[in-house]
């Protein structure tokens, strides 16, 4: 097994946390890695609030429906999405040029136009353009969490407008899912039987057309 297949097959949600904090280093190299994530045009919408004051993790727990891990991890993050595509269009483009990927600034001003047209979208469709992305950058904070040993549970139990007052989260920013973070307690990461329970690939690929499935069998 690969250290990849690894982090993937054993990664699991995790409630339960031991009282191990969560160091500015850890959380950095962890973040950096998030952003590694891909997105549409590379315009990397998402912004992360990270969580540790136990007030703040308290009224953050208020607003998350009262779930306990929200305040038992070390860190909760708020994961949130720029609504505006052309936020970060003009340095992203002009990377590309610098480094090759598009061949002048013709080409650079045409892209920055499609992108310009893009943020006058109505707000649901730019609401569902940085969810898309940002959840790619969350899906990868959460692997490459668990690949320094800490533990992750993403929620979408939430109250966003409640989120967006209790933390002054400037408008313009969709919060898209809240995540615990912590070293897992004993026991707690452990996958029972030593796998998780997940539809089978011939029950979730669809080739050629779109064809109804039976019964779920998660593999057995």
């Amino acid at each position: 097994m690969t250290e990849f297949e690894e982090v993937l097959r054993t990664r699991k949600s995790v409630h339960d946390y031991n009282d191990e904090p969560l160091d500015d280093e850890t959380l950095e190299e962890i973040f950096n890695r998030a952003a590694l994530a891909p997105s549409g045009y590379n315009l990397q919408p998402w912004e992360f609030l990270v969580l540790r004051d136990d007030e703040n993790k308290q009224a953050l727990r208020e607003v998350a429906y009262d779930q306990e891990h929200v305040t038992d991890a070390a860190a909760a993050v708020v994961v949130l999405g720029n609504k505006d595509p052309a936020a970060h269009a003009e340095p992203v483009m002009q990377s590309w040029l610098d480094d090759g990927h598009i061949p002048n600034e013709d080409v650079r001003d045409a892209l920055l136009e499609n992108i310009e047209g893009m943020a006058e979208m109505p707000e649901q469709e730019r609401r569902v353009w940085t969810t898309r992305s940002t959840a790619l950058a969350a899906m990868t904070l959460m692997f490459a969490a668990w690949d320094e040993g800490v533990a992750t549970c993403p929620m979408e139990g939430f109250d966003a407008e409640g989120v967006v007052e209790t933390f002054d989260v400037p408008e313009g920013y969709e919060p898209v899912m809240l995540i615990t973070m912590g070293y897992p307690a004993d026991g707690a990461a452990a996958i029972e039987n030593g796998r998780k329970e997940r539809r089978p690939a011939d029950e979730i690929i669809h080739y050629e057309e779109f064809d109804p499935v039976g019964e779920t069998t998660f593999g057995e």
